[in-house]
């Protein structure tokens, strides 16, 4: 890279979380008032597939359980780690968020509703009983926030995972909805975001360059294309 005072900028490759890279200008000349293209932010970290197994199969059953919870529910994590049992009925979960004071019904996918069995027969096969939350420590108690950080940072590390956060799977929830073809107000609806909250996340992610999505609105423009 030239160093001299005419050189007016200098070009980097910065590869996020999604794999992407993301070119971003800089001006030896311009100091503290550096620009950047596509600027990161946390609304873009999405957790993949890959992320996803990867954790799965280093955590210890309880993280692994949080885990699900927040892909399918979409939700803070302050509001998960608070989740009690008695908030979910078999076939959706319902709780008021902390935040917005919003009172929201999440429907349990399939996944979910697995792995919640798979927790209440662990704890059955093991003599304990069932902890108040649904997050719970292997000693079956309630995670304080800070225990919870240090106990998902040690997973994530052991399963390689690193660039996104636990924080990071409410945005990743909504942008799987969205793959899966969910509208923006009934992802809006289970998350408890403002619909220009989803808006910005789904712009924030890609979205509108997702193959996924593009390779769908193909397959819906063939639809409409045919004869009748």
């Amino acid at each position: 890279q030239p160093s001299t005072a005419s050189s007016k900028s200098t070009t980097r490759i910065r590869v996020p979380s999604s794999g992407k890279p993301t070119p971003t200008t800089s001006s030896p000349l311009s100091g503290a008032g550096t620009k950047r293209w596509n600027q990161s932010t946390r609304s873009e970290k999405v957790w993949t597939k890959a992320h996803e197994m990867a954790f799965h199969a280093e955590a210890s059953p309880h993280l692994s359980l949080a885990l699900t919870l927040a892909l399918w529910t979409g939700q803070r994590q302050g509001d998960l780690l608070r989740l009690p049992w008695s908030a979910y009925n078999g076939d959706s979960i319902r709780l008021r968020q902390s935040k917005t004071k919003l009172a929201i019904e999440v429907p349990v996918g399939a996944p979910l509703r697995e792995a919640l069995q798979e927790a209440r027969d662990r704890y059955e096969a093991e003599g304990l009983p069932i902890p108040e939350t649904i997050p719970a420590t292997e000693r079956g108690s309630a995670w304080t926030e800070g225990g919870f950080r240090a106990s998902w940072r040690k997973a994530c590390i052991k399963a390689g995972v690193t660039g996104v956060t636990f924080h990071d799977l409410r945005g990743t929830a909504v942008t799987r909805l969205a793959v899966a073809g969910a509208t923006v107000p009934e992802i809006a609806t289970i998350t408890g975001h403002k619909l220009k909250e989803v808006g910005s996340i789904l712009d924030a992610h890609y979205m509108n360059r997702d193959r996924a999505l593009g390779e769908a609105a193909i397959r819906k423009l063939e639809a409409n294309d045919s004869p009748k």
